[in-house]
């Protein structure tokens, strides 16, 4: 499968600071791919390289095939960049605002455009500064569509919007995913969840997984033995069960390669038969918090 995005070995240092440390990301061409992880994990600063915003200190990132550090000029009209802090010409009108880009963007597509502003409702007439925090990010993710791009990047675009803008902002991201690769970072972890095809996670500047939204949500499951009586717990547990803990009669754990058959053999070479078992599904917050807690890499 073809890369949109891709990075070797990919650090950058802030003085004695490492903000990104060794990454090594592999975005495949037509994914929705959502890099989530904690405040100042290396989201922004991994994005901000990608865009030609930074340099690294050391190890590369491309771009549909073009090293970041050459993404300039003529090269930007293929790619869509939004942040929840861009910087837009507050004094122009919305209208004023289209006007501008049009000519930077050789693809730019007229009727696209009005679609977009009718769909997110943007007044024409008014200026940047005189709309809301969630219409300037409507305007900021419309002017970033009109032109298809073949990458649109988003740095968490979400942040501080009310239910129903971000509603709004991810269906219009939506309508126009089939056509482009779509690379954002966010924390908002129930909004990821609802449309992402893939999800890496960040930590301290190194990546701790990335996969598949459907193959990660598949493999992890929380795990409640009951049993006759107080259980008789083993030394030594399985590597890929998480937070095991018991209490009267229950044992619960969280399994981070889950296999029916698997999981359930190894439960009866440790316990024997028990009571009742029972499988839950996890959210994705709830994998992460997992993950966070346990202090170590679930890939």
């Amino acid at each position: 499968m073809t890369s949109a995005i891709r990075t070797e070995n990919l650090t950058k240092m802030f003085r004695r600071v490492a903000a990104l440390n060794g990454l090594n990301l592999d975005v495949p061409e037509g994914a929705i791919y959502a890099l989530v992880g904690p405040n100042g994990a290396g989201k922004t600063t991994a994005i901000k390289i990608l865009m030609n915003i930074l340099a690294p200190t050391s190890g590369r990132a491309e771009i549909m095939g073009t090293d970041s550090t050459r993404i300039a000029g003529s090269a930007l009209a293929s790619f869509g960049y939004v942040s929840e802090n861009q910087d837009l010409p507050e004094w122009m009108r919305v209208d004023a605002f289209f006007a501008y880009l049009r000519p930077f963007y050789p693809s730019w597509d007229r009727d696209l455009e009005n679609e977009l502003i009718k769909q997110f409702e943007l007044p024409l007439e008014r200026k940047l500064k005189h709309l809301s925090r969630g219409m300037r990010m409507k305007a900021a993710l419309a002017s970033s569509l009109a032109y298809h791009p073949k990458v649109i990047v988003l740095d968490e675009p979400f942040t501080g919007l009310d239910p129903l803008v971000r509603d709004e902002l991810i269906e219009g991201l939506l309508e126009r995913a089939p056509e482009s690769t779509v690379f954002i970072s966010s924390h908002d972890l129930a909004e990821i969840e609802s449309f992402a095809s893939h999800v890496g996670y960040l930590e301290q500047g190194r990546l701790q997984f990335s996969e598949e939204l459907v193959a990660l949500s598949a493999r992890f499951r929380e795990v409640e033995l009951i049993f006759n009586g107080p259980p008789t717990l083993p030394e030594k547990w399985p590597d890929t069960w998480m937070h095991p803990g018991s209490s009267a009669a229950v044992l619960r754990f969280i399994a981070s390669r889950f296999d029916q058959e698997r999981t359930s053999a190894q439960i009866r070479d440790l316990f024997g038969e028990v009571r009742d078992v029972t499988f839950t599904p996890m959210s994705l917050r709830s994998i992460f918090l997992a993950m966070a807690k346990s202090g170590r890499s679930v890939a």
